[in-house]
């Protein structure tokens, strides 16, 4: 009964009731979402058994102490492992080929790309992998055969029961030996295909992969038991690299220098933590994967949470302002004889079935807004609407409906029968008006501040991505290549296509396109008898620094037809090697020698002749580095230079590239599209607040327009006797607008600073800043007024076209 009164109720005033739906619904939407996408992020890795006893093996490179942490450990060590007590397993993995040469296989004359590992025995149990059709264990034994998961089976052969179903990888027949269930989108280890260590396709990495001879790097997991002493664990693997000649072979001077720090410091972390490992980067074997800032997942739980409050205070605030105007109808039910027991339970009962209601309208929302936002994240949320998420959300709903409902219930508990009914109805208490106004500047500052924060992230983000990279972009198409150019005849083969092309002026090779860092590696160059830097080292040919137009900031640059590619004895640094070196000026180290030790530990004497402009191969996010450039075509980066139209070359490389590489996929990319990938995640984050912003703003402004119902409502008797005594209407509508105002004020008093705070926190991210300053603020206050201004405008109307009599009259 209480529940067909209450639906009653509402749908006597249908405005009231979608307005209030509408505003918890967008609320509720957002929250779940928001706080989807942070349960998505806290359960990584969650799948694996036993997840919380796995350990990843990590290292830091001390000779460059610039060097960040790497998921990476010489493979030996898993052997090692396996004979030190509290180790229950212990595998390890690499990519099949590197991920910046991703693998492509081939169905019929279908070619997709997939991401592939190569797997020693054991990879699956500790996995926990789950078999669905056939025998994982034995197709990891055959070198002929593969396992795929059942979503890329599906992808593949649009179907998940294929063993025996035969592809090509890179030209060699595989067969499907098993098919395992998919891993969880939100997993560290992502994978599509296992190739065996057997595999005919790892005929390369086998040796090294079983035995650690030469000191190669792998991802190694490590499963240890309950209680271990992880500390000793580390302590012992560390002892065996300390031995190990492989990872120990430097030069006398090196190892002094170090001292009592490791050569190569290992570390062990958790599986479960390591999607928030940031401190992790990228390398030449594999990329860092999925990464999560702690902060930022701890940020959007915050925000969630707020923009569900904001909703909450906007119930409130019109539950209390209705439960104003129903003071005869609670009066009635008082004298009919109605309880404080079922007043209570009368208005509970409304708010439940409208949080209901709402939570309802919500999960519809959500669900319809989800693709966009699991692109908006980058991050695949399909699992979101589970059962469990879809029960938490209900329960929440009623929680708010609950908490939301006191305090228009206790404003209902003071209503007084005999006054109400003899016409004198009872007004807010100044208490309660103070509180609604307490919680209106809440909503506004919150609605300001994320305002402030977003638009200087969004500022800085273009700011980024629009910065020169030292050269102009535009005219520039890079193609990468599966192969190196030096030592592959087809890559060879399209270079010199490439070359011949119309509308292309030159093609230049390196290692990294500039923008990327794809072939990270560090060397160390000395002054003979003089001081000595870690640099990073860039190949080139020698017209790279033509096909960008770069003139030297001194001495000269690499050009055809002057210089030989692969030369060994030339060099270019740039201006930070320079100093780094101990030169007092860039000029003085042109006509310098400088000792270089290659990866064979050959020393050889090369003369540095032109000092490089700084080109961006990092983002904004990192320092520029020592950076030298030698002679060397065995990159796969071609830089082509463009004279016409960009769209004729990009046809002419489509049409080119089947007749060198028929098992590849073409990479083609503008150079501006690769810088711009450096801020790939900052552009999300700004689009993300952006809308969590406008959702604030609309929440803020709506709780406005109900408080600016009240205070006309509430002043009516003021704003009668101040037109009786000569008052224009424009200085009715400045009563109001003066209310509302100083709120507005009081919010940018508490929003403003702390969008300062959190901006200023955000930009200690990078290395230069765009010119953010209070300018980003200013507006955020500006478009607040505006969204309020715009609140009150219709109830500022009405107060300045209220007639005294009909006033008196009501």
């Amino acid at each position: 009964m209480d529940f067909r009164i209450a639906w009653r109720t509402l749908i006597q005033e249908p405005a009231y009731t979608l307005a209030v739906m509408l505003g918890l619904s967008a609320g509720l939407a957002a929250c779940l979402l928001l706080l989807g996408f942070v349960r998505y992020s806290l359960e990584y890795d969650a799948q694996v058994p036993d997840a919380d006893n796995i350990y990843v093996v990590r290292h830091r490179f001390n000779v460059d102490p610039s060097e960040p942490v790497y998921d990476l450990a010489p493979m030996f060590l898993r052997a090692a492992a396996l004979q030190l007590p509290g180790v229950v397993d212990a595998t390890c993995y690499i990519p099949a080929r590197q991920e910046v040469l991703p693998l492509a296989v081939r169905i019929d004359r279908k070619i997709l790309r997939v991401r592939a590992l190569t797997v020693i025995p054991g990879f699956q149990q500790v996995l926990g992998l789950r078999t669905l059709y056939g025998d994982i264990a034995v197709a990891l034994e055959r070198p002929d055969q593969i396992v795929l998961t059942a979503a890329a089976a599906h992808r593949l052969f649009a179907t998940a029961d294929v063993v025996g179903r035969v592809l090509h990888a890179e030209g060699k027949p595989l067969r499907v030996g098993a098919v395992v269930a998919t891993p969880p989108s939100n997993t560290t280890i992502p994978f599509e295909l296992l190739f065996g260590v057997n595999s005919t396709f790892a005929d390369e990495v086998r040796h090294e992969m079983l035995t650690g001879e030469h000191g190669w790097m792998g991802k190694l997991l490590i499963r240890v038991r309950p209680g271990a002493s992880v500390a000793a664990l580390t302590d012992s693997l560390q002892q065996v690299v300390d031995r190990t000649p492989s990872v120990q072979s430097f030069p006398p001077d090196v190892m002094a220098r170090l001292g009592k720090r490791k050569t190569l410091e290992l570390s062990m972390s958790p599986l479960r933590s390591a999607y928030f490992a940031t401190q992790v980067r990228d390398n030449p074997i594999a990329v860092a994967g999925d990464r999560g800032d702690p902060m930022l997942i701890g940020g959007l739980a915050a925000i969630a949470v707020l923009i569900l409050a904001l909703a909450a205070i906007n119930y409130v605030n019109l539950a209390t302002v209705r439960v104003l105007r129903r003071q005869r109808e609670v009066a009635m039910r008082k004298v009919l004889g109605a309880s404080v027991p079922q007043i209570v339970m009368h208005f509970m009962l409304e708010s439940l079935l409208m949080s209901m209601l709402a939570t309802a309208l919500g999960l519809l929302l959500a669900w319809l807004a989800l693709p966009a936002f699991s692109q908006l994240v980058a991050r695949q949320l399909d699992d979101v609407f589970n059962l469990q998420n879809i029960a938490m959300a209900v329960t929440l709903g009623g929680l708010l409906g609950v908490v939301s409902a006191v305090y228009p219930a206790l404003i209902a508990l003071r209503v007084h029968p005999t006054r109400v009914l003899a016409g004198r109805p009872g007004t807010e208490s100044g208490a309660s008006m103070r509180l609604r106004r307490v919680l209106t500047v809440v909503q506004i500052a919150a609605a300001m501040g994320l305002a402030g924060v977003t638009i200087a992230i969004a500022w800085q983000t273009h700011y980024a991505m629009t910065s020169s990279p030292g050269f102009e972009p535009s005219p520039l198409l890079v193609v990468e290549m599966p192969e190196r150019v030096r030592d592959n005849a087809a890559a060879r083969g399209l270079y010199t296509a490439l070359s011949a092309q119309p509308g292309v002026e030159g093609v230049a090779i390196s290692e990294d396109p500039v923008g990327r860092l794809d072939w990270l590696w560090t060397r160390e160059l000395k002054r003979p008898g003089g001081q000595a830097a870690a640099m990073e080292m860039k190949s080139v040919s020698a017209n790279f620094f033509e096909q960008l137009r770069l003139k030297p900031v001194a001495g000269r640059l690499f050009r055809s037809g002057f210089d030989r590619d692969d030369d060994k004895i030339p060099v270019i640094i740039n201006a930070i090697a320079a100093r780094e070196l101990g030169f007092a000026t860039p000029e003085a180290a042109i006509g310098e020698t400088v000792l270089f030790t290659g990866f064979d530990n050959v020393t050889i004497n090369k003369t540095i002749v032109g000092i490089a402009p700084e080109l961006r191969f990092r983002s904004l996010h990192e320092a520029p580095r020592a950076t030298a450039y030698e002679l060397w075509t065995a990159g796969g980066a071609l830089t082509i230079r463009v004279h016409g139209s960009m769209a004729q070359v990009e046809n002419s490389v489509r049409e080119l590239w089947p007749r060198y590489f028929p098992e590849s996929l073409l990479r083609m990319h503008r150079a501006g599209e690769i810088l711009t990938q450096n801020y790939a995640e900052d552009a999300r984050m700004a689009k993300l607040l952006a809308v969590a912003t406008g959702i604030a703003l609309i929440i803020a402004g709506v709780g406005t327009y109900v408080l600016s119902a009240n205070t006309v409502q509430r002043r009516a008797p003021e704003i009668v006797m101040r037109k009786l005594h000569g008052a224009r209407a424009g200085d009715v509508g400045l009563l109001v607008i003066r209310e509302i105002g100083l709120l507005v004020l009081a919010g940018a008093a508490i929003g403003l600073p702390a969008a300062a705070i959190a901006t200023h926190r955000y930009l200690s991210g990078y290395v230069e800043h765009a010119p953010v300053g209070y300018w980003t603020l200013l507006i955020a206050l500006c478009l607040t007024l505006a969204i309020a201004l715009g609140a009150i405008s219709r109830h500022t109307w009405l107060a300045m076209r209220l007639s005294p009599a009909e006033a008196l009259r009501s």
